[in-house]
């Protein structure tokens, strides 16, 4: 049996230890937010903190991690207030989302590590790739998280998870839908 710690909540596997961490927190987890995108470790969509270390969850299996401290994108923030949760909102980074869990995730380990990171900095910690090319948006809400981060700027926080569309508008007018 393997254990660590996922989301702060200890968690114990009965699978094969050359599980691939991924397939765990999809499939026994049923934590989604990890997404599996090409499976050899390219494309980061399946990126996770580990140790406080952004890894490819679907490169690293559940043996290898036994003991360590694992966060998803699910236990990053519940309330979507992490400053790399709201400035991707606040830069209207993503488009498809499918790439996006994996991006924050990337972002938020490097934001751990370093308070004021260059354009450089960001582009060669994030290496996830993004069909839809909000490339020049990422670097521009990591910049943004760094800021909020270190508290030289504000960010409204989105609307909780759940609420209607309608609702939220009401919250934050910013998602007032614009008439064509």
């Amino acid at each position: 049996m393997t254990r660590f710690t996922v989301n702060n909540q200890p968690v114990q596997y009965r699978m094969d230890p050359d599980t691939p961490l991924l397939w765990a927190l999809r499939d026994a987890s049923n934590l989604t937010g990890t997404k599996y995108g090409c499976g050899n470790g390219e494309c980061g969509a399946c990126t996770v903190d580990i140790d406080g270390e952004a890894v490819r969850s679907c490169q690293r299996t559940i043996g290898a991690v036994e003991g360590s401290f694992v966060t998803t994108i699910e236990g990053l923030s519940r309330d979507r207030t992490h400053p790399a949760q709201m400035a991707f909102l606040a830069k209207n980074v993503p488009q498809c989302g499918f790439c996006i869990p994996g991006m924050i995730m990337a972002a938020a380990v490097l934001l751990k590590k370093n308070r004021n990171p260059s354009e450089d900095d960001i582009r060669a910690s994030i290496t996830n790739l993004c069909r839809c090319g909000i490339y020049p948006r990422l670097v521009e809400a990591v910049l943004l998280a760094a800021s909020v981060q270190r508290g030289d700027e504000t960010i409204d926080a989105p609307p909780s998870p759940g609420v209607s569309p309608t609702d939220a508008a009401r919250e934050v007018p910013a998602l007032i839908p614009r008439s064509k």
